[in-house]
């Protein structure tokens, strides 16, 4: 894997393929550059027109975490990569990494165009609000050790899956991939954190926006992306048939490369 210097110093790992204008893949809570939704398995199916850089976000595989994690670090991360693809790159992100995308964009990131998937806003609207310490609760969890309980708290509290379900995940062969990547879980609660402020901020967004969903996502995940369409003036809205959070590349992969064609 290669690396960029972020603006604290910190080294951001990705590994970069293909050829053709550049696109940056954020992933969301759980994820590195591997990840199915928002790495290399779409990056592979998007590397034949575009350059692809499948990002390690700090704290996880190869990059570094330099203490204390603030948004604007992710930021500048961000824009670290930007920086190496030639000054200016298209960019998608799933889940949390969609959120982080559009603080990126807010802050004068030089994005060409951005494809969101399902930025968890939880509206109040919509769902029970995430606790407000949720951050502090999971940094509290890591640091005595209880990667498992933080795994599990973020799946329930953030995400709002069934406490039963998540039971019957934590005896399945993922789990300890689940938690080897816990301890940055506080740092989605804290990109996540704002919702309301995210939505509100979001007006101000001029960059070509693709906002997507899946038909079979949970309703608030839904309710949330359309919110966010209605708030953005430039953005589009596809919801992709039979898909939920968990977007299958082949899938996903047509609507952005559709998407960051046009026009150029």
């Amino acid at each position: 894997m290669e690396k960029a210097q972020s603006a604290d110093g910190t080294w951001i790992a990705y590994e970069k393929l293909g050829s053709g204008p550049p696109v940056i893949l954020v992933g969301g809570a759980f994820c590195d550059h591997r990840a199915r939704a928002a790495g290399l398995p779409l990056g592979r199916l998007l590397a034949g027109a575009m350059t692809v850089y499948c990002v390690d976000r700090r704290g996880r595989g190869e990059s570094g975490d330099t203490a204390p994690y603030g948004v604007a670090r992710e930021v500048e991360d961000i824009a670290a990569l930007v920086a190496v693809a030639g000054g200016t790159a298209h960019a998608y992100g799933h889940s949390s990494g969609a959120i982080l995308l559009l603080e990126c964009a807010l802050a004068g990131v030089p994005l060409q165009k951005l494809a969101l998937y399902e930025p968890p806003l939880v509206l109040p609207e919509l769902r029970e609000r995430v606790p407000p310490d949720l951050a502090e609760q999971l940094a509290g969890l890591i640091a005595s050790g209880k990667r498992s309980d933080a795994a599990e708290l973020f799946l329930t509290r953030a995400i709002g899956l069934p406490a039963p379900y998540v039971q019957q995940m934590k005896s399945g062969p993922a789990w300890g991939a689940l938690e080897a990547i816990s301890h940055t879980l506080s740092y989605d609660a804290i990109v996540t954190r704002d919702p309301l402020s995210v939505l509100a901020r979001a007006a101000q967004l001029r960059l070509p926006t693709l906002l997507l969903d899946g038909a079979k996502s949970q309703p608030w995940m839904r309710g949330a992306v359309a919110a966010l369409a209605r708030s953005v003036p430039s953005s589009r809205y596809e919801t992709l048939p039979e898909q939920t959070h968990d977007v299958a590349p082949e899938r996903l992969a047509p609507h952005l490369l559709e998407f960051f064609a046009a026009g150029s």
